[in-house]
């Protein structure tokens, strides 16, 4: 409970400063002031802070979570192929004309979610977790594939410059429109993560040791397979491509929490959503005339985390 009261002061504090911060500052006294600069805070700020909370909030969360599922450290919606997934599918939809917003999330969540569900059904017999994640690997480099492939025959260059663009991840120019549409979508789906708790501890016995204690294994399957799709789709069908936050959070918290899976989730919540407030305030400051990409500068962080991982998970196998 104190862990989590400090990291809510934590995302509280990071979701203050993300409202000042900028290529613009925008000072305390020009709150009350009647200074134009308001205007950036209630039609800019205000709703890009909103929406980097609920992204890091359901990466992290959904991140947690398939780690406690697969019984897995390296587990993450991006290594999976989740988060390429629902790129893929709203990259189709932009290139084959429906451009519609709506179009976009329902295609980027169906994505998603099929993804989630194809992993299982190859994967439903394997006894060994790493299954799963060898299958995601594969699922994410195919997907990946048909991305390049679409933007590759795209006919319009503009389209081909947004796709790219949007690919990379960001924040940048998401207003109360883009708020709203994937707001209902990602708490759903992190409503949905949040009820697999008390089953992802029974699961930490091994799968007959929860049949035994009386745990649907199916409903958890699919309570992860659709908090999952919802959170991590809608996530990247509004913002792009932002990897590793879901595989950095639960590893920096476990230590702190212990080794209950369900401690574990609503740490990962706010520690997730402190991460992307963070980082994207820091992605403002870097001296230019453009951001960094949110999706950049996380790779940049995630990438050398997940190669530590992976060498000490073979340290110790090799041991």
């Amino acid at each position: 409970m104190r862990l989590n009261m400090m990291l809510a002061l934590l995302v509280a504090a990071l979701f203050a400063a993300s409202l000042l911060v900028g290529k613009a500052w925008v000072p305390l006294d020009a709150w009350w002031s009647g200074d134009p600069r308001w205007a950036i805070v209630t039609q800019l700020r205000v709703p890009r802070a909103l929406l980097g909370l609920l992204l890091g909030a359901a990466l992290g969360l959904s991140g947690a979570v398939l780690q406690g599922w697969l019984r897995n450290p390296l587990a993450d919606p991006g290594v999976l192929g989740v988060s390429s997934a629902a790129a893929l599918g709203a990259v189709a939809a932009l290139v084959l004309g429906v451009g519609s917003q709506w179009g976009v999330f329902a295609a980027a969540m169906a994505a998603a979610v099929g993804a989630m569900a194809l992993l299982a059904a190859l994967t439903w017999r394997a006894e060994s977790p790493a299954a799963f994640v060898l299958a995601g690997t594969v699922l994410a480099s195919l997907a990946a594939a048909l991305t390049a492939f679409l933007i590759s025959i795209a006919p319009n260059p503009y389209v081909v410059a947004e796709v790219i663009e949007w690919l990379m991840g960001a924040l940048t120019d998401r207003g109360p429109d883009d708020l709203l549409h994937a707001a209902p979508f990602m708490l759903g789906g992190a409503a949905l993560l949040l009820a697999t708790g008390r089953s992802l501890d029974a699961l930490t016995l091994g799968r007959d040791a929860a049949r035994s204690l009386g745990v649907d294994l199916r409903r958890l399957q699919a309570l992860v397979i659709l908090g999952t799709g919802l959170s991590v789709g809608a996530g990247v069908a509004v913002t792009g491509v932002v990897g590793f936050v879901g595989l950095v959070v639960p590893h920096l918290l476990r230590p702190l929490v212990g080794a209950r899976p369900s401690a574990l989730l609503v740490p990962s919540a706010l520690g997730g959503a402190a991460l992307v407030l963070g980082a994207d305030s820091l992605c403002r400051l870097v001296p230019g005339t453009g951001e960094v990409r949110l999706g950049v500068a996380m790779a940049m962080i995630g990438a050398p985390f997940f190669l530590a991982l992976l060498l000490g998970e073979r340290g110790r196998s090799w041991g």
